[in-house]
């Protein structure tokens, strides 16, 4: 990837826009500024423009002197979630009308009889059929007529759709019968937009293609319309740069793709912050590092091995019953694959009818936000219960730029959880401050054992603007021993923009057992899928060097679920039945234990991921020589572990200089987020400035 002298990284969150501006003489040094201003929902192009402006004015340039803007966003999500979408019709194949409906069948929760399935993005007046069939292997088993076509458009052309989704049986082999469609929807409906699941997600599984495609069309025209605002605001600034977008994968994609696939963005903004804590992980040379990136509306936790972020094909949004598989709407795109629930800053509290505290996933957001930003917020939000709690100094909140009103918070407290669980305002903010806690170690317990790993052997690296407050209680929780805290964590994510890669990974279903192997039909399709893949990158850089990784998508004949396995360039163009087996098994037997017998192995998916050389990393270096700090102030800092109110040293991040140590309890501060040190920890900065918290205070 060219290197840039004058960068803006750009993410908007739920609740506050991060804006990074990065200007580098020569590669390796690099001047950051950096600021968080609240998310305009709205206009969200309006908190991009203010956070630039002050970050331009910080380091002293104009904006028409920025050379590249990278951008990541939470808004494809929160659409998803809150169902603000466009008005969308769905066509299929018919008697598949209902596939997004019925889902996969199974059930997420096999004894609970009130269980209760998400609904489809799409009811079902607004899905419709056409008489077509394409069989398993490709072949046309009931042709599509384009009369069948034209008398369809002509009866839905009035119904006020903007976007229409094409999903049709085994499209992925054969697409013919859904370009026809869109040639049809684009005569006679040219104000439309279309997506068709054989370009979007070119996979097998019905329900998980049909609802990736859907997804894309419910926000592309939402999505199309706020990139072509925030163009038109940048120009008027006098920023006429090439502007990127961050994808779902972890890695940088053109404006004009994003605009075309918006569903790869959908875990934009988590996926940069997944590439900052990798880049960390590579710096400190860790090869287990867990991810934990808390903003104003949701955490997002994250699996680094061996400094790279587990990937998948299939995730899901918005998991609604105990963060288990199954209960969330999967959307099928590369993806990092991580786990996000309702718990940030600015995630809600209430009492349930059992009188336990609740905590999210609604959110206060930026508007009116918690309690304590006087703002209009009626309800407590985990943001008051960490001002109650002596976490945050209510005059230097966001550098100042926010101001505080406790007594807003502890009213908030008294009023939902207080008088109907008899307890008085710091008592309820323990309560909530312990549920979220746990909310989120739970979130990261089921995240492992669903990947094989135990947390007591990980690093964790907090960032986002509210993770280093409950980052030392999480630790304690989970019995991790280490937690990082680097630089510019309050704007990680928008950090992570910076350090990604160009690329785009291509994915195609062709089914394939190792019996029946054939070596110049995998060459021939990995080759297609890396020159599709690659002229996605090169749309992005066109002389930048690319590698291509390869991967393959494994399981035992009949079983429901695949392994990715990672094939070497000479395995992929020089495939052999043999190799594909030893590497599946290996595979298999790390995350199962043991291999299955007598049973052949089939290959689902195919996949190729072009992408641009990373960035050289170098290595941190670790600090041997400690000194005592001399707190600057106290102030008393609720510990939970202790249950009660203690003394707490408060220093300066800005002040700590390397080597310097820190026991808890303490508070450390800086504009954009508050490290909170709990009594069981100590801390000592490093040279790059990295907050190294380890077990032990002294």
């Amino acid at each position: 990837m060219n290197q840039s002298s004058t960068r803006l990284g750009v993410d908007i969150g739920g609740t506050f826009t991060d804006v990074v501006l990065e200007i580098s003489a020569e590669p390796g040094t690099a001047l950051q500024y950096s600021t968080k201003v609240l998310t305009t929902y709205a206009a969200p192009e309006d908190a991009i423009i203010d956070g630039m402006k002050q970050v331009c004015g910080q380091a002293g340039i104009q904006p028409a002197q920025i050379e590249q803007i990278i951008h990541g966003t939470t808004l494809a999500t929160n659409a998803l979630i809150e169902r603000r979408g466009a008005r969308t019709a769905l066509i299929t194949t018919q008697g598949f009308r209902d596939v997004i409906e019925m889902r996969s069948e199974s059930r997420f929760e096999q004894y609970d009889l009130n269980l209760v399935l998400p609904e489809p993005l799409l009811p079902r007046q607004q899905r419709y059929v056409v008489e077509e069939r394409i069989g398993a292997a490709g072949n046309v088993l009931i042709p599509l007529q384009r009369e069948t076509i034209e008398r369809l458009i002509d009866s839905i052309k009035d119904c006020g759709y903007e976007s229409i989704a094409i999903g049709l049986m085994h499209s992925y082999l054969n697409n013919s019968h859904e370009n026809m469609i869109r040639d049809v929807i684009a005569e006679k409906m040219s104000n439309v937009a279309i997506s068709l699941s054989s370009e979007v997600s070119p996979q097998m599984r019905e329900y998980e293609r049909f609802n990736t495609v859907v997804a894309n069309a419910y926000i592309k025209p939402m999505m199309k319309s706020y990139l072509d605002r925030l163009g038109g605001q940048l120009r008027n600034e006098g920023v006429d740069c090439s502007i990127f977008l961050m994808h779902s994968g972890g890695g940088i994609i053109s404006l004009e793709s994003a605009a075309d696939f918006p569903v790869r963005l959908v875990e934009s903004g988590p996926a940069g912050g997944a590439v900052f804590a990798a880049h960390i992980a590579a710096r400190y040379g860790l090869d287990k590092v867990l991810s934990f990136d808390m903003g104003g509306t949701t955490a997002k936790i994250c699996l680094i091995n061996n400094q790279t972020p587990k990937t998948s094909r299939v995730f899901e949004v918005a998991r609604t019953y105990r963060f288990k598989k199954g209960s969330g709407m999967p959307i099928s795109i590369p993806v990092i694959d991580m786990v996000e629930i309702g718990a940030g800053g600015g995630s809600l509290a209430h009492v349930d009818a059992m009188h336990q505290i609740r905590v999210g996933p609604e959110s206060a957001g930026s508007e009116p936000g918690p309690a304590c930003y006087n703002r209009g917020g009626e309800r407590p939000a985990v943001t008051d219960a960490d001002l109650v709690l002596g976490k945050l100094d209510p005059d230097n909140f966001a550098g100042g730029s926010i101001k505080l009103d406790t007594s807003q918070s502890e009213s908030a407290l008294k009023n939902s959880l207080g008088d109907v669980l008899n307890m008085d305002a710091q008592t309820a903010a323990y309560g909530l401050c312990e549920v979220v806690d746990e909310n989120m170690a739970n979130a990261a317990r089921v995240h492992a054992v669903e990947n094989g790993q135990d947390l007591a052997d990980y690093t964790m690296i907090a960032f986002g603007g509210a993770a280093p407050l409950h980052a030392g209680r999480l630790c304690e929780k989970l019995g991790v021993s280490r937690l990082l805290v680097p630089p510019g964590a309050g704007v990680g994510s928008a950090i992570g923009f910076l350090r990604a890669p160009f690329s785009f990974e291509a994915n195609r279903s062709v089914y394939m057992r190792l019996s029946n192997f054939a070596p110049d039909i995998i060459r021939q399709l990995l080759l297609e899928l890396e020159t599709e893949a690659t002229g996605f990158v090169r749309s992005c850089d066109a002389d930048a060097p690319i590698q291509a990784e390869y991967k393959v998508y494994m399981r035992y004949t009949g079983q429901g679920e695949e392994l990715p396995v990672i094939l070497t360039e000479d395995q992929a163009m020089n495939p052999d039945a043999t190799a594909f087996q030893t590497l599946f098994e290996t595979d298999y037997i790390d995350l199962f234990g043991r291999v299955v017998d007598g049973m052949d192995i089939e290959i689902t998916v195919w996949s190729v991921n072009s992408t641009t050389l990373p960035e050289a990393v170098e290595p941190a270096v670790i600090i041997n020589a400690i000194t005592e700090v001399a707190p600057a102030a106290q102030r008393a800092l609720f510990d939970p572990a202790l249950g009660g109110f203690v003394p707490s040293a408060i220093v300066r991040r800005d002040l700590l200089l390397a080597g310097n140590r820190i026991a808890g309890p303490a508070v450390i501060v800086e504009d954009e987020t508050t490290i909170i040190l709990p009594s069981s920890r100590q801390a000592v900065c490093q040279v790059d400035g990295c907050i190294d918290i380890t077990e032990g205070a002294l």
